[in-house]
């Protein structure tokens, strides 16, 4: 087992106790705002909707009402917008990893002319707000002729300055060494990138996957722009439109849809963090 900051003998003077205790109780304090909205979520979407709409409200349901949950799966196609959703996801992953990352990789490791004023012209752009070339983005969509496509989420992903910052600072850690053997062995810098620098980075590639998916899964205003028939629409797309905005449906029926939605995500961050958290040794060349 890893030894902590703190020994069981540290444990036993009170001062330690009090602090130790303070910050237990600030981890639940951010547990339970963080688990609150989710169960209430799902506990919303097994009551009836009278009882929703009762005051004061009630945290468990009276009654299960789990057909619910089968009524919200039948009332829009979710697996259509699920799939345009991955499909977003997956295209920015590929351009992220093979359009930033061979950019990251060759500013990082090649001698690129003019290297650093293009990188000090690519961490300038950070400082220009999103809104103020969202317009420029649509107009050269249109004229391209690239709207209602996938390809309105793909390119725009590989000119992303934040993810090619951090890309380039991870590649700036490796040790040159290995990259210098592989050079001797007659590796191109291609082949240095895809066999060598792409299996060393797996934690920032899982990291920006997160990141990634987050912004494919809860950004509704782009596609909704971009997308011009509804079966593109991405998932917060049809939710926003469908389910948030419908004045028919009932309430136990869109907090059941949006706990589904909901759900996704944590399986996701569940399955990366390990890669995140995983702290990997780069030493491979011995001094």
């Amino acid at each position: 087992m890893e030894r902590g900051i703190l020994s069981p003998s540290d444990l036993q003077k009170p001062v330690n106790k009090i602090l130790y205790a303070f910050m237990v109780l600030c981890i639940a304090v951010m547990a339970f705002t963080m688990l609150y909205p989710i169960a209430m979520t799902m506990f919303n979407g097994l009551k009836s909707n009278p009882e929703i709409n009762t005051f004061p409200p009630k945290f468990f349901p009276t009654k299960w009402h789990w057909e619910n949950f089968s009524k919200g799966w039948d009332y829009i196609p979710l697996l259509v917008y699920l799939k345009n959703t991955m499909f977003i996801f997956l295209g920015n992953l590929v351009m992220t990893i093979m359009v930033l990352g061979l950019a990251s990789f060759s500013i990082s490791r090649i001698r690129v002319p003019y290297s650093r004023a293009v990188y000090f012209f690519i961490l300038l752009t950070l400082f220009i707000p999103a809104t103020s070339y969202m317009i420029p983005n649509f107009v050269n969509l249109k004229e391209l002729g690239l709207l209602n496509s996938y390809w309105a989420f793909w390119l725009p992903a590989g000119a992303n300055a934040y993810f090619f910052l951090l890309m380039k600072n991870f590649f700036d850690g490796i040790h040159p060494e290995i990259f210098e053997a592989a050079r001797i062995d007659g590796a191109s810098e291609l082949t240095s990138y895809l066999r060598i620098a792409i299996p060393l980075s797996i934690p920032i590639f899982a990291t920006l996957s997160i990141f990634i998916f987050s912004t494919a899964w809860n950004d509704w205003f782009w596609p909704s722009l971009v997308m011009q028939t509804e079966d593109k629409y991405t998932l917060a797309t049809a939710i926003y439109k469908y389910v948030i905005n419908a004045r028919n449906l009932d309430s136990s029926i869109k907090f059941s849809i949006l706990f589904m939605v909901m759900v996704p995500p944590i399986f996701v961050f569940l399955a990366f963090q390990k890669f995140i958290v995983r702290s990997v040794s780069l030493t491979a060349v011995k001094g």
